[in-house]
């Protein structure tokens, strides 16, 4: 077997250190169909998200991989299998103001400035107003965007909207960011410095990080640990480690290997 590239099967148990912070354990999803059919999305899943590690889905457009997110976030349930948060049940899980979504659009109020709609991820709780303002704008200082605190999306670009949802979805400081291809929408040399965002913020905050993806470059260029899923219904075919230090220059020869590797089993 290739030294990059670990089985579904074979993936090491979690060392102490490195502790699953998400774990799914025969994971399977249908829906009913218009005739009453199930239709098999997911079936048997089985993985585990080392804690602190940036983690990829990859797969071809329509395996499931938005779904089995959504089930990781608790939106939806699972038909069969569990999830397991640091060892935690879902079911018995209470942190979940712990994790926080980056969704594939940025969804921001168009009526609301970009102070405002980082600060409606603390509304709902019982936060002072002004405790609120501060870490909103401490929020959008992490994402390089300190001087546009009353920009309306409107007057911002496209990459400097996606800074505000990263603001927003980080304002709670969650230990776990899921991000469902939230910069899939961007030119490539704006999807580059997201990138570039994303790995400054992961070194300063060490929170744990899955995201789907079907661009294998981003899953390379990004993640620790890449788990590849099979066409409809969605299985893990292998996972692979990215053994290799950051920055990841696409176009190096042992990035490069990865990239082959990878398109090799969608």
């Amino acid at each position: 077997m290739d030294a990059v590239v670990a089985s579904a099967q074979s993936q090491p148990a979690p060392t102490p250190d490195r502790a699953a912070a998400i774990t799914l354990t025969g994971i399977s999803k249908w829906f009913d169909t218009a005739d009453g059919t199930p239709l098999t999305v997911l079936q048997n899943i089985d993985l585990a998200v080392p804690a602190h590690s940036i983690f990829a889905i990859l797969g071809a457009s329509g395996c499931g991989k938005s779904t089995l997110l959504n089930i990781v976030s608790g939106i939806l349930k699972p038909e069969r299998g569990q999830v397991q948060f640091n060892g935690t049940p879902a079911k018995d899980y209470t942190a979940w103001r712990s994790i926080s979504y980056l969704f594939q659009d940025d969804r921001l109020l168009p009526w609301r400035t970009a102070l405002a709609n980082v600060e409606f991820s603390l509304e709902a709780g019982s936060m002072p107003r002004t405790e609120r303002h501060a870490r909103a704008r401490a929020a959008l200082q992490l994402v390089e965007l300190e001087g546009f605190e009353d920009a309306f999306p409107y007057q911002l670009s496209g990459g400097m909207c996606s800074r505000v949802a990263l603001a927003r979805s980080l304002v709670t400081e969650p230990g776990t960011l899921l991000m469902d291809e939230p910069f899939s929408r961007l030119d490539a040399q704006t999807r580059a410095q997201m990138h570039e965002e994303v790995l400054r913020i992961h070194a300063l905050k060490h929170m744990t990080i899955v995201f789907v993806t079907h661009d294998v470059e981003e899953a390379v260029v990004l993640a620790d640990g890449v788990a590849v899923m099979t066409p409809r219904p969605g299985q893990v075919r292998e996972v692979v480690a990215i053994a290799l230090e950051r920055p990841r220059d696409p176009t190096l020869p042992d990035v490069t290997r990865y990239i082959q590797r990878l398109r090799a089993l969608i």
